[in-house]
């Protein structure tokens, strides 16, 4: 697949992550929750700092330091994903997520200070970090990086036997 299709799909991302996050900062307020079903809320929350909520300290000076290392981060994965050969679609897919996540969440840092997350999980009393569909883009390109790494690695080191 072309290297526009992947971009597409960063875009898409991007475009999807900025669209929930605006649409539900705009309809709660901060901490206020909607049921949607048994286990699943949808819950404004801001995370001031890293992944679940490391650092999330309002005002600190993480921001820019988390805002710094997404910037190069991304540009890494932008670069690593041009220089990919168009056979590795899998490693592909999985940059293609892991930057779609991180420009969704650089753009909150940037311009807000934070990252507005809304998805909810839990069970009976025990609440997973709130997150957002940038981190869930993230998650799904890290387990493709997982895979590759496990299992492709393997069956590539095991033909070469």
């Amino acid at each position: 697949m072309s290297k526009i299709f992947y971009f597409g799909i960063v875009l898409l991302i991007v475009v999807l992550d900025q669209a929930t996050k605006i649409s539900v900062n705009r309809a709660l307020e901060l901490y206020e929750s909607i049921a949607v079903m048994p286990m699943f809320n949808i819950t404004l929350a801001y995370n001031y700092g890293a992944a679940f909520s490391f650092l999330n300290v309002p005002g600190g000076g993480q921001r820019w330091l988390f805002t710094g290392i997404s910037f190069v981060v991304s540009l890494a994965l932008i670069v690593w994903l041009y220089r990919v050969s168009h056979k590795e679609q899998l490693l592909s897919l999985c940059l293609t997520f892991i930057l779609g996540g991180a420009i969704g969440n650089l753009i909150d840092r940037a311009f807000l200070g934070y990252v507005v997350d809304f998805i909810q999980v839990y069970y009976d009393k025990h609440y997973f970090p709130t997150f957002n569909i940038a981190d869930s883009a993230i998650f799904c390109g890290a387990v493709i990086m997982i895979y590759l790494t496990f299992v492709e690695h393997k069956k590539l080191k095991n033909t070469q036997k």
